[in-house]
């Protein structure tokens, strides 16, 4: 029951990421963990977020900005890994409820400072892949803190799904390495990885075929209802 519970879970993690290019993780982690418990939630949630994003790549590949994921990498690596390390005893609350802030205060300033926001630098994305390495590996997902700064830059649909699952990919990636080194990923988390991975993928090929039927201005009012929801969540400590 808890298998199937987790499939479902995961496909929709899936289908929203996909459609929404985030979000999904930070819903997901709350199930993952009242199932498996937190040690072994984190990774899990971190293989099905390498499968759900490694399949959003392979449907959007030929609109990925990949400077961008170049340097988003730049940052999310060395912070993924350092932090992964840190999983163990790092107390998350406290940093949960600062990322749920930040989130609703971008939203909020999108709006009424709509004219003053400036599009951000290629070479501004290796602070915030450092950003979210370190939050990521902590929390086990910070998707939403990427996205206001990929839509700010322009990109949108195919181009801002594909993107960011790319450089996701590779920050997901990092922190199995350092939960690895830190016998997090067990015999068992690697077992719920594989079980799970089917129903991600199948998410991912649903979303990808829902997103082309919205209005790019539907698209990014789901995007920022997204946020809005995720900063509360993480302010509440749910």
């Amino acid at each position: 029951m808890s298998l199937a519970v987790a499939a479902v879970a995961a496909f929709a993690l899936a289908v929203v990421s996909a459609v929404a290019g985030f979000g999904g993780g930070v819903v997901l982690l709350p199930v993952f963990t009242a199932l498996f418990g937190l040690r072994v939630a984190v990774p899990v949630l971190t293989l099905a977020q390498l499968v759900s994003n490694g399949s959003r790549v392979g449907f959007n590949a030929r609109h990925i900005d990949w400077r961008l994921v170049r340097n988003f990498a730049l940052g999310a690596v060395p912070t993924a890994l350092g932090f992964g390390l840190l999983f163990a005893t790092a107390p998350a609350a406290g940093l949960q409820r600062v990322l749920g802030v930040f989130l609703l205060v971008v939203v909020v300033l999108r709006h009424v400072h709509r004219r003053q926001l400036r599009r951000p630098s290629p070479r501004s994305f290796v602070a915030v892949g450092a950003a979210s390495g370190a939050g990521s590996a902590l929390l086990g997902s910070v998707g939403p803190l990427t996205a206001p700064f990929f839509l700010a830059y322009g990109l949108v649909k195919d181009a801002y799904i594909g993107t960011e699952a790319a450089g996701a990919v590779v920050m997901h990636a990092a922190k199995l390495a350092a939960y690895g080194t830190g016998d997090l990923v067990s015999a068992r988390v690697a077992t719920l990885g594989a079980v799970l991975a089917p129903a991600t993928m199948l998410g991912a090929w649903t979303g990808k075929r829902l997103v082309h039927r919205m209005d790019e201005r539907v698209f990014t009012v789901l995007v920022e209802v997204g946020l809005v929801v995720s900063g509360v969540f993480l302010v509440l400590g749910a």
